[in-house]
C-alpha cells in the first residue's frame, strides 16, 4: 500500500521542516515548496494527495496557487495563515479550499484534520457518492439525487422537493466535501436580482435536513461550518 503523499508550501524555514517531520513521522510522503511556483511545480510532478499551503508567500501568494491548484487537481487544500479576520477565512474557502489553519496551532490539530480529510476523500473516490456523467444521477449512502428527473430517493422512497431544495442539495452534493459560504450558494443558485435576507439559505437547509437527515439536530450529511456556510458529507 503506498503512502499518502503530501506538499507542504511554507516560506517560513522552521515551520516548513517541522511540519515535514512531523507527518514524515506518521508514514506521509511529504514534499516540499518555499513559494508559490515551486508549488505548482511540485503539485504537477508528485500529485499529492492533500497540500498543506501558506497563504503569505513569495511570486505568487497562496490564494492563487489555490485557486490555479482547484481548476487542475482534486485534492484536499489547507490554508495556512497569521490572519485571523473571517474576511480571509471566507476568500479562501470561496476559492476551493478544504480548511483554513490559523497559526500558531499544534501538530497534533494538523495531524487530525490532515488524517480526517484524507479519510474523506478517500471514502469520496472509492465508496462514496459517484455521479454518472451521462444520467446526473448522484448515489451517495442511502441518499440518491437524480438530476434528469430533479427527483430525490432515500432508502429507495422518493423525498417530496421544492425546486429550490433540490437545487440547493444537488448543488452541495455534487462539490461533496467543498464548503461554501452562504453568500456564494445565495449568489449562485438564486436570481442575480434576489434582494432579502442571506438566512434564507439557512431557512432551506433547515428543510431539507427535516426530509433527508436521520436527526436533523445532528446532521450527518449537510454539515455546518460555523461562522462560513456549510459543507456536503453524504
Amino acid at each position: 500500500m503506498r503512502s499518502e503523499k503530501i506538499l507542504i508550501v511554507e516560506d517560513e524555514e522552521n515551520l516548513r521542516e517541522a511540519v515535514r517531520y512531523s507527518l514524515s513521522g506518521e508514514g506521509y510522503e511529504v514534499y516540499v515548496a518555499s513559494d508559490g511556483e515551486i508549488a505548482l511545480d511540485q503539485a504537477r510532478k508528485h500529485l499529492p494527495d492533500l497540500v498543506i499551503l501558506d497563504v503569505m508567500l513569495p511570486s505568487l501568494d497562496g490564494f492563487e496557487v489555490c485557486r490555479i491548484l482547484r481548476k487542475e487537481f482534486d485534492m484536499p487544500i489547507f490554508l495556512l495563515t497569521a490572519k485571523t479576520e473571517e474576511i480571509d477565512k471566507v476568500v479562501g474557502l470561496e476559492i476551493g479550499a478544504d480548511d483554513y489553519i490559523t497559526k500558531p496551532f499544534s501538530m497534533r490539530e494538523l495531524l487530525a484534520r490532515t488524517r480526517n480529510a484524507l479519510r474523506r476523500y478517500s471514502t469520496t473516490k472509492h465508496t462514496g457518492n459517484t455521479q454518472d456523467s451521462e444520467t446526473g444521477l448522484i448515489d451517495v449512502g442511502n441518499l440518491i439525487i437524480d438530476a434528469s428527473s430533479r427527483k430525490v430517493f432515500l432508502n429507495g422512497v422518493e423525498v417530496s422537493m421544492k425546486p429550490r431544495e433540490f437545487t440547493l442539495l444537488h448543488f452541495l452534493a455534487s462539490h461533496r466535501h467543498r464548503v461554501f459560504t452562504r453568500l456564494q450558494l445565495l449568489e449562485d443558485l438564486w436570481e442575480h436580482d434576489y434582494i432579502g435576507d442571506i438566512r434564507t439559505v439557512d431557512v432551506h437547509i433547515r428543510w431539507i435536513r427535516k426530509k433527508i437527515e436521520d436527526d436533523p439536530q445532528k446532521p450527518t450529511k449537510i454539515a455546518t461550518i460555523r461562522g462560513i456556510g456549510y459543507r456536503f458529507d453524504g
